[in-house]
């Protein structure tokens, strides 16, 4: 079965997958230089909750960096990601009819110490985002660098260690989730497909 396929199977189940199938592991190394590369540059900012004029730093909510993709303008490794991500919409349309219609995501490192509070992704006020798509990015991942995304699942919660090339694809507007404090940086890129506002 095509990784895509096992994606939606699972969205329509239980509302979440794991799987290093998804991304090539040669795609997710190259994404990985290439989000270092650019780390180390000062490309990233910190990031921010809220949206509009809400939005700005809550260091007590979440403590990381980030860097917006540009489809317009993407780097080699952002290329393939970006054709990736694109093989995945049409499917999931395809298969579960969710009318996705764009998708928006950046990069992102937590350095040592950082993490994210249990939160979804979908804002109150609007309900746009869809799906929500995580590829690690970190080679050589131990499992005392901590990290890892925690699922809050209804059967009970899900720790997924950040290794490079797992991919976790969940629903935004079901799965409450967080990252787990790292002690090493821990590098993503992480995005959401958004659909047509109802109403």
């Amino acid at each position: 079965m095509e990784p895509t396929e096992e994606v939606a199977g699972a969205l329509a189940g239980d509302g979440w997958w794991a799987s290093r199938a998804l991304f090539p592991q040669e795609m997710a190394v190259a994404l990985a230089e290439d989000a270092r590369r650019l780390a180390a540059d000062g490309r990233f900012r910190p990031a921010r909750v809220g949206r509009g004029d809400g939005r700005h730093v809550r260091d007590d909510v979440r403590r990381d960096l980030i860097l917006w993709l540009d489809r317009l303008a993407p780097s080699p490794p952002q290329a393939l990601y970006w054709a990736r991500i694109e093989e995945l919409r049409r499917a999931l349309n395809r298969l579960l009819f969710l009318g996705l219609e764009e998708f928006e995501g950046h990069l992102a490192v937590f350095p040592p110490g950082g993490f994210y509070r249990r939160h979804l992704d979908r804002f109150s006020d609007a309900d746009e985002r869809s799906i929500s798509v995580v590829l690690f990015l970190n080679p050589g991942w131990r499992a005392a660098d901590g990290g890892a995304l925690r699922l809050h699942l209804a059967q009970g919660s899900r720790d997924v260690p950040p290794e490079l090339g797992t991919a976790v694809v969940f629903r935004s507007d079901l799965v409450w989730h967080e990252v787990l404090p790292a002690s090493a940086p821990r590098f993503s890129a992480t995005g959401w497909f958004r659909r047509r506002p109802v109403g």
